[in-house]
């Protein structure tokens, strides 16, 4: 899996991460499309603003359990490095995503329009330039910037994607 560099502690480590993978798996859906998820968890009442999170973040799973998400800052940047593994390889593993081999084993692909990765890409250069603007960092403190270094890596990946 490519993005294995990337996919760790501060980008698929989170509670924020566990609770986006359940979100792909309980769609069932082998392609997703980006605007679906935002929807879906309401990230697109953001605005493509992701400084500080909007109240009531989450979605109902099938099971009716009621699943939140705490920054939408997490989310996003989750959702680019998923999104740039399904560039390189063309799909992504949940299972390698939970990092539990328990998990279902079953490939989706998040699909976005390039208006779509221009907005990802946007929001990743403001998080890489003003990490200290986020919500985040009143959780992380100063790993955040650490963690902006890894976002910079990120974007410069997707960015080597275009065509």
């Amino acid at each position: 899996m490519y993005i294995t560099k990337y996919w760790g502690d501060f980008i698929g480590g989170s509670d924020d991460s566990l609770s986006l993978v359940e979100l792909l798996d309980d769609l069932n859906k082998e392609e997703i499309t980006l605007k679906e998820i935002f929807t879906g968890i309401g990230l697109d009442r953001q605005n493509m603003d992701f400084r500080q999170t909007i109240e009531n973040l989450g979605f109902i799973n099938s099971n009716g359990l009621e699943i939140d998400f705490n920054y939408a800052i997490d989310i996003v940047t989750d959702l680019a490095a998923i999104l740039l593994e399904c560039k390189i390889s063309g799909y992504v593993n949940l299972r390698e995503l939970y990092d539990n081999e328990d998990a279902q084993n079953r490939c989706i692909r998040i699909v976005a329009t390039e208006e779509e990765y221009t907005g990802i890409k946007a929001a990743l250069e403001d998080f890489v330039k003003n990490s200290k603007s986020y919500d985040l960092y009143e959780m992380i403190g100063d790993d955040i910037i650490e963690m902006a270094e890894i976002v910079k890596e990120l974007r410069k990946g997707l960015l080597q994607c275009e065509v």
